[in-house]
């Protein structure tokens, strides 16, 4: 990354556009607090990361991940994955449970709730991975090709679901992406290329 300075307002959803290669995985990660910037700085929240003593709680409490691949745990049903963010702000069981619950209706599982992923079809593994990134009312919520193994009507579901649950929750959504149908359905778009901010 060079020289790159964005600026997103709480509640905006921004796709962040470019090709393989551009640099917008490593942008995510540094917003995410997954990577530390060599150097500048990276706020979330108004809060410097370079200062953020438990990085591991700062994620769990501030951001939530939806990735290319869902990363659910293949041995655990989708209501189990859902509350697997829960354990480290250590949220009590009965919460807990009923938060998993409300979110898997929320994106259209209530029926899958004791479904392994393995029994799931690609759109379904996707909402339970964002049912599990919203689990800690995160106010971040960052995609990184959310949609990029799904095919194109799948893909659009769920980009509206997204957003969707983006405008109730009041959260920050940001999503990198190559495909711009994605891009396109946000409020604004940050074009990226070679490590730099292109328009």
């Amino acid at each position: 990354m060079e020289e790159v300075n964005l600026w997103v307002e709480k509640g905006e959803f921004v796709s962040i556009l470019g090709p393989s290669g551009s640099g917008k995985t490593t942008l995510l990660n540094l917003i995410g607090a997954l990577d530390n910037p060599t150097r500048g700085k990276a706020f979330v929240e108004g809060v410097d990361l370079s200062r953020v003593a438990n990085l591991n709680r700062f994620r769990a409490e501030k951001v939530g991940f939806i990735f290319q691949l869902h990363n659910l745990i293949p041995t655990l049903n989708a209501y189990e994955n859902v509350q697997l963010p829960m354990y480290a702000i250590k949220v009590d069981s009965k919460r807990r449970r009923q938060r998993a619950v409300e979110l898997l209706e929320a994106v259209g599982l209530k029926d899958r709730l004791y479904h392994t992923p393995a029994m799931l079809s690609g759109g379904e593994r996707q909402r339970v991975a964002i049912a599990r990134a919203l689990a800690n009312n995160p106010p971040l919520i960052l995609g990184d090709e959310p949609t990029g193994t799904l095919d194109a009507a799948v893909g659009e579901e769920i980009i509206e679901l997204m957003v969707q649950l983006n405008k109730k929750a009041g959260s920050t959504l940001i999503i990198v992406t190559h495909d711009i149908k994605v891009a396109e359905k946000a409020n604004r778009v940050i074009h990226l290329n070679n490590g730099r901010i292109s328009g």
